[in-house]
């Protein structure tokens, strides 16, 4: 692995930025990507939150650009307004040393005032609704892009958001660079990734060493409709530190921040409803520590990306594993440990149980007096395979 950036082919004025910011050396997504970045090869990277990949693709693109290219002349589509944010603040240093301007657009804010920056910005970091709008009205054109990124495309995909992206990629010009960011990319992201890339590069990486995984502690707690509340109440109590609290609906996060309030427990929600200042007010109040909780639906926290969440607790249980993982994902950063409760209904355990299944804690499971459903059967072409986790439903958050 390359030492330096500049090893890897990276401008003086694009590394000096990054040492600003005390970032000397590449972390293995940046080391295996960036060569072939750099000279405008299309690139398929699977890689996990955390793993440094947003500099994987932000450094090549300010390099390949020019102050006198059309605007907007790169678009990251990225699945909601938290990760347009934040990506938006890693590019900015690196952005302004080589004489360029970056925007954001996302729906929960002014759209003429987003069509303004859109229009007069190089790099362009967006969200499908409301980019997908913004073309439609004519109020920005994707005449120009000469690189397209999609990060986190597995979470476009969850959300449902492959018909805007598919409208948005036929106004880009075919002649362009294409790179492709994503958790996974089997099933259906690999047919997205197929259709979008031509001759692609691959490469896979885990989390850097100091950023790996610590260990998740799983839970899996027996209540009732009627100790449900006063059973989270008890392990807010309990607990010391950041506890994301997972939650099925919007109006279901609203309410039970209402009843924690009753008991005594400060708790701020994060959901689609709110606007975009509500939830950037609420996620500053939960990162900085002043409130402990933070009740959230799973479209709202699939941008968070805090190293600090100790706990996340599952209120409402996730739909299947793949859910659950993306959930307890939260906590267990950055090396530190982690705890994944999940509250359990008695008409809920049978479901639940393939979940408690995945993750090795039937057992556990089962100690809290709780039934295991047997394990499903599915078929798939000619053969038959086992399949841990319940089949999803779409429901809309």
């Amino acid at each position: 692995m390359s030492d330096t950036f500049s090893d890897l082919g990276v401008a003086e004025p694009v590394a000096a930025a990054l040492a600003e910011r005390a970032i000397h050396a590449p972390f293995a997504i940046q080391a295996l990507v960036l060569p072939d970045a750099l000279a405008g090869q299309d690139v398929l990277a699977r890689s996990p939150t955390g793993s440094g990949k947003t500099l994987a693709f932000a450094v090549p693109i300010v390099q390949r650009l020019q102050p006198g290219d059309p605007r907007p002349s790169a678009l990251i589509l990225v699945p909601t307004r938290e990760l347009a944010t934040q990506v938006t603040e890693e590019f900015s240093d690196i952005a302004k040393a080589r004489g360029l301007s970056v925007a954001a657009v996302y729906g929960g804010i002014s759209i003429a005032t987003q069509a303004k920056a859109a229009k007069n910005a190089h790099i362009l970091v967006a969200t499908p609704g409301r980019l997908e709008d913004l073309a439609n009205r004519r109020m920005v054109s994707l005449d120009g892009i000469r690189v397209l990124v999609l990060d986190e495309a597995d979470r476009m995909l969850d959300m449902g958001f492959q018909p805007q992206v598919d409208a948005i990629v036929r106004r880009l010009p075919r002649k362009r660079q294409t790179m492709f960011f994503s958790a996974t990319l089997d099933g259906e992201v690999a047919e997205l990734a197929r259709s979008y890339t031509h001759n692609p590069s691959r490469y896979d990486a885990a989390l850097p060493g100091h950023l790996e995984q610590g260990e998740t502690d799983h839970r899996f707690v027996s209540v009732t409709a009627e100790t449900k509340v006063e059973t989270l109440v008890q392990m807010l109590a309990a607990e010391r530190g950041l506890v994301l609290v997972f939650v099925r609906t919007k109006r279901g996060a609203d309410r039970l921040v209402q009843k924690l309030g009753r008991h005594g427990v400060n708790a701020v929600a994060m959901h689609g409803d709110m606007s975009q200042p509500a939830r950037e007010r609420a996620l500053a109040r939960f990162e900085s520590g002043q409130i402990s909780t933070l009740i959230a639906t799973d479209v709202a926290a699939r941008g968070l990306d805090l190293d600090e969440i100790t706990h996340v607790i599952n209120f409402d249980p996730p739909e299947d594993s793949k859910g659950y993982t993306h959930r307890v994902g939260r906590t267990a950063r950055a090396g530190r440990d982690g705890t994944g409760i999940t509250l359990v209904l008695p008409e809920q355990q049978s479901e639940v149980s393939h979940v408690a299944r995945s993750v090795g804690e039937e057992d556990q499971f089962e100690e809290q007096g709780m039934r295991v459903a047997a394990k499903r059967l599915v078929y798939s072409g000619r053969k038959r395979r086992s399949r841990w986790s319940a089949p999803p439903r779409r429901r809309k958050i």
